[in-house]
C-alpha cells in the first residue's frame, strides 16, 4: 500500500510540475523561516536555564513608592545577603556584586602583557550560588581572600598563554586605583546563554574595602544580590515573610521586598505595578506569530494551488470511487501528496537555514548553531508533519467529497461556500501581509525618530574613554591639554557617559517640601565644560564655570526636576542634597538620559571632578579619524601602560534600541516573504477561476468579448478580495501599531498614510499577480476549449 501511495505521489508530481514546484518554494521558504524563529525562540528560552541550583535560584527585587508610583528594581544593600544568611534559615547561599554596568573595562597587566578585559566584583559564595565551571580552583575558596582574581579561560590564554596559572600575580588597574592580585581560579568561557559575562571577578571584599564600605545593613543599594533557598522551601510563604523585612529594621522606609525567580529576570525584566508586564517575552511570543502565521500563509497557498487544478484530477477522483474506492482511502492518498510535499520542503528548508544562519544571527545578534539532535530532529520533523497535515486537509477532504456521477457527468459545481472558503483564505494571507507592511513602515519611522529626535544634548561626534592612571590622578591638566589639541572641539569629565541611566535615589529637601513626597533625582557629578561638551542648553541661570569659586557647593537641575519641587524663579534658591546645602545656579533643558521609552525624570549635576571617571570629547567637523589620532597619541604618552579605549557615544544610544532596530529589520524580511507567498496564493486562486470559467470565457470571445473586457472580469473578484483584506487588515494594524509605540513615551503619531501606503501596494501587487494570470486566460483559444462540447 506504502508503495501505491508513493507511486501515485510521484506522478501526480510529474504529472503537474508547475503547482508541485510553486508549492515546493513555498512551503521551504516557509519553514526555513520558521525553524530560524524556533532556533531563535529555543535560545531565548534556553537563557540563565543552566545553573544547578535553577527552581531554587533568586534575585532579590524591591518594590518601593516613587512621586506616587509603585517602582520595581533589582538592587539591594551590599550587606543584605549577608545578614540573611544569619538571620533567616531558609538562605542556603547568597551572592552580591558590583553592578556590572558601573565599569566598562579594566587594565589588567602582568609583566609583558596589558590587556583591557570585562569585569566586576563578587563576594565569595559566587559559584556556590551560579553553575560556571571552574577548570582551576575551589569554589569555596577563589573569591573568599581580597586579593583574589578569578580569570577565564580566554584571558588566561592572553595573559600567560596558558590555563596553569593559579598564583600567578596581575595588576588590575581602574581609574585612579591600582592593585596587585592573585589568580585563585581559570572558569571556562562564559556561555552565550548567561546574561551576566565576564572575563574576570574580583572579590567583593575588595571592593568595600575601596569605597570604605562599613558592614552594617542599609535600607537600600544598588546591588544586584542573589539568593538560593534550601530544599522544600515554599518560595510564597518566603516571599510572604520578607516583604516587611526593611521596613522591620528601618520604620521608616518603604520598601518591599521579594524574590524574582533569575531564570525569569531574562524574559520577563520589565515591571508595572509591582508585577511583571512585559519585557523579552514580547518578542518571543511576536515572532512565534509570524512564525505561525507564515506557515498558515503557505499552507493556504498550497491548498488554493491544489483546489485550482482539481478540474484536472475529478476524473481520477470518478474513477476511483467507480471501481469501489472508499473516501477514507483519497483522503489518504491527498493527504501523503501533502506530506510528501511538506518533507521535500522540510530537505530544502535546513538547506535554506543552514546557508541563512550566519546573516540570522549577525541580524539577530545571537550564536546560533544548527545542531543535529534529537530535540532538534524531532522539532524540525513535527513542524513538517503538521504542515503537511494543515496543508492538505482541505484539499484532500475537497476532492474527496465529489460524487462519481456528477464527476463522470462532467456535472461540476463549486458552491457558494466553497468559492468563499478559497476566498477567504486568500484574505487571510492580504491580512496578514498588509499587516506586515504597516508594521514594516511604522517600525521604521519610529526608529527614524529616535535617531533623529533633539535629545538635549548632541550624542555625534562625541567619543568617551575612561578615566586611568595618570588621567585619574591629574583630570585637569589632562584635559588642558586635550582641548588644545586640533580637531578637538570641547573635553570634559563626567561620573557616567550621558546614555548610562544613574542610580535614581531619594535626599533632596528644599522648602515647601510636601513629607509625604518621595520624589527620586538621578545625580551626575561633573567636571567644568561637561554641558558645553555635550551642547545642552540652559533654561536659566548659567553652567558651571571657574569664575565662581562657590560651584563646588551649587547644583544644576533640569526642567523636569523644577517641576516636580514645584519651584518658581529658582536661580539662587537653597536645596538640602544628602545633606549637603547646595544652592540653584542653573536649570538645563530636559534631555534624555534614559531611552525614549521613559519619561525625563528628575536630575541634577553637581560639581565634583573628583567624583568623574569618563572622559567625554566632543570632535569638530573636521577629519574625525586624524583628531581620534592625535588623542590616542597624547593618551598614550600621557598615560603609559594603559591601553586607549574609545567609544562613540551614539552607538551607546543606538544601543538602547538594539531590540526594536532588530524587529525593524527582521520585519522587512517576514514582510516581503509574506506578500510573495500570499502572491503565489493569489496566483493560485486565479489559476483556479481561470480553469473554472475558461469555457465560459471561451463563449464570451466568441461573442465579440475583447481581451480588456475578460482580463476586467478575471480580475474583478481579485481585486473585491483584497479590498476586502485591506478593509481587515487596516484597523487591526492600527490597534497593534498604537500598542506597539505605547511602549514609548515619545513616539511618531500614526498617520493616515502609513495604511493607505501597505492597502495601496498590496492592491497593485495583487493586479500585477492576477493580471499576468488574466492575460494568460485571455488569450486562450476558444475552439481548444469548446471542442468537446
Amino acid at each position: 500500500m506504502l508503495k501505491h501511495y508513493l507511486q501515485v505521489v510521484y506522478r501526480s508530481f510529474a504529472r503537474y510540475k508547475s503547482t508541485f514546484l510553486i508549492n515546493l518554494a513555498g512551503l521551504s521558504a516557509a519553514m526555513a523561516c520558521t525553524m530560524l524563529i524556533f532556533l531563535w525562540i529555543q535560545d531565548e528560552l534556553q537563557i540563565d536555564k543552566f545553573h544547578q541550583h535553577q527552581g531554587r535560584l533568586f534575585q532579590v527585587m524591591t518594590n518601593d513608592i516613587v512621586a506616587d508610583k509603585l517602582v520595581t528594581t533589582d538592587g539591594a544593600d551590599a550587606m543584605l545577603g549577608d545578614t540573611w544568611k544569619i538571620e533567616l534559615p531558609e538562605v542556603k547561599y547568597t551572592a552580591v556584586i558590583t553592578p556590572p554596568s558601573w565599569f566598562s573595562k579594566f587594565t589588567l597587566s602582568t609583566n609583558d602583557h596589558d590587556v583591557r578585559a570585562a569585569g566586576y566584583f563578587a563576594s565569595k559564595d559566587y559559584f556556590k550560588v551560579f553553575s560556571f565551571p571552574l577548570m582551576k580552583g575551589n569554589k569555596d575558596h577563589v573569591l573568599a581572600d581580597k586579593n583574589s582574581i578569578v580569570i577565564s579561560e580566554s584571558l588566561a590564554e592572553k595573559l600567560f598563554r596558558t590555563t596553569d596559572c593559579v598564583g600567578k600575580t596581575i595588576t588590575w588597574k581602574w581609574f585612579d586605583m591600582q592593585r596587585e592580585c592573585v589568580v585563585t581560579g581559570v572558569c571556562n568561557d562564559i556561555t552565550a546563554q548567561s546574561t551576566y559575562q565576564f572575563d574576570f571577578l574580583l572579590s567583593f571584599d575588595a571592593w568595600k574595602e575601596i569605597i570604605h564600605t562599613p558592614d552594617v545593613l542599609t535600607p537600600a543599594g544598588p546591588f544586584p544580590t542573589f539568593v538560593v533557598l534550601n530544599d522544600h522551601v515554599d518560595i510564597g510563604q518566603f516571599n510572604a515573610h520578607i516583604a516587611g523585612y526593611i521596613k522591620q529594621k528601618f520604620p521608616k522606609a518603604t520598601a518591599t521586598l521579594f524574590l524574582r525567580p533569575f531564570e525569569d529576570g531574562y524574559l520577563h525584566n520589565v515591571y508595572e505595578n509591582g508585577k511583571p508586564s512585559s519585557g523579552r517575552m514580547v518578542y518571543v511570543k511576536l515572532f512565534a506569530a509570524i512564525a505561525i502565521c507564515i506557515l498558515l500563509i503557505a499552507c493556504v497557498n498550497y491548498m488554493n494551488l491544489f483546489t485550482a487544478k482539481a478540474s484536472r484530477r475529478v476524473k481520477e477522483v470518478g474513477i476511483k470511487k467507480a471501481i469501489g474506492a472508499s473516501r477514507k482511502t483519497l483522503v489518504t492518498q491527498y493527504i501523503a501528496e501533502a506530506l510528501a510535499t511538506s518533507f521535500l520542503s522540510l530537505f530544502i528548508a535546513v538547506l535554506i537555514v543552514d546557508l541563512l544562519l550566519q546573516p540570522f544571527n549577525a541580524i539577530t545578534g545571537k550564536h546560533l548553531i544548527l545542531q543535529v539532535n534529537f530535540v532538534v530532529i524531532l522539532s524540525f520533523a513535527g513542524i513538517a508533519l503538521l504542515t503537511g497535515l494543515i496543508a492538505g486537509s482541505y484539499p484532500a477532504l475537497y476532492l474527496s467529497g465529489f460524487k462519481p456521477a456528477h464527476i463522470l457527468k462532467g456535472n461540476i459545481h463549486s458552491a457558494w461556500a466553497e468559492q468563499w472558503a478559497r476566498k477567504g483564505l486568500v484574505v487571510f494571507q492580504f491580512v496578514v501581509s498588509i499587516i506586515f507592511m504597516v508594521a514594516v513602515g511604522v517600525v521604521y519611522k519610529q526608529m527614524k525618530f529616535v535617531q533623529e529626535k533633539n535629545l538635549g544634548y548632541n550624542k555625534d561626534n562625541v567619543i568617551y574613554f575612561d578615566m586611568e592612571g595618570n588621567v585619574a590622578v591629574n583630570i585637569d591638566d589632562f584635559l588642558s591639554g586635550l582641548n588644545n589639541l586640533t580637531g578637538v572641539a570641547h573635553a570634559s569629565s563626567a561620573q557616567y557617559t550621558i546614555v548610562t541611566s544613574p542610580f535614581e535615589a531619594p535626599g533632596v529637601r528644599w522648602d515647601g517640601k510636601n513629607a509625604d513626597d518621595r520624589i527620586r533625582f538621578a545625580p551626575m557629578a561633573v567636571n567644568y565644560g561637561l554641558m558645553e561638551t555635550l551642547g545642552m542648553q540652559m533654561q536659566e541661570g548659567r553652567s558651571f564655570s571657574r569664575d565662581f569659586p562657590a560651584d563646588t557647593t551649587a547644583v544644576i537641575f533640569n526642567e523636569a526636576a523644577i517641576r516636580a519641587m514645584d519651584l518658581t524663579d529658582p536661580i539662587g534658591k537653597k536645596v538640602n542634597i544628602w545633606g549637603v546645602d547646595r544652592t540653584v545656579v542653573g536649570v538645563v533643558k530636559d534631555f534624555h538620559f534614559q531611552s525614549l521609552h521613559e519619561q525625563v525624570k528628575p536630575f541634577f549635576f553637581r560639581l565634583s571632578p573628583k567624583e568623574t571617571i569618563v572622559v567625554m570629547v566632543s570632535l569638530a567637523n573636521t577629519d574625525r579619524e586624524k583628531t581620534i589620532s592625535r588623542i590616542k597619541e597624547y593618551y598614550t604618552k600621557y598615560n603609559p601602560g594603559f591601553a586607549f579605549d574609545y567609544h562613540f557615544l551614539d552607538s551607546d544610544y543606538d544601543a538602547q534600541y538594539i531590540g526594536e532596530q532588530r524587529v525593524s529589520v527582521l520585519s522587512r524580511y517576514f514582510a516581503v516573504l509574506a506578500l510573495i507567498i500570499s502572491c503565489l496564493g493569489l496566483l493560485g486562486l486565479a489559476a483556479f477561476t481561470a480553469e473554472r470559467r475558461r469555457k465560459e470565457i471561451s463563449i464570451r470571445k466568441i461573442l465579440g468579448s475583447s481581451e480588456v473586457n475578460i482580463i476586467y472580469l478575471v480580475s474583478g473578484d481579485f481585486t473585491k478580495t483584497v479590498f476586502i483584506a485591506i478593509v481587515i487588515a487596516l484597523p487591526v494594524s492600527f490597534f497593534i501599531m498604537q500598542y506597539w509605540l505605547s511602549n514609548f513615551a515619545y513616539r511618531i503619531e500614526l498617520r493616515w498614510w502609513f495604511f493607505a501606503s501597505a492597502g495601496i501596494t498590496a492592491l497593485l501587487i495583487a493586479w500585477l499577480t492576477v493580471g499576468l494570470q488574466a492575460i494568460r486566460a485571455a488569450r486562450v483559444n476558444p475552439t481548444k476549449c469548446l471542442k468537446d462540447e
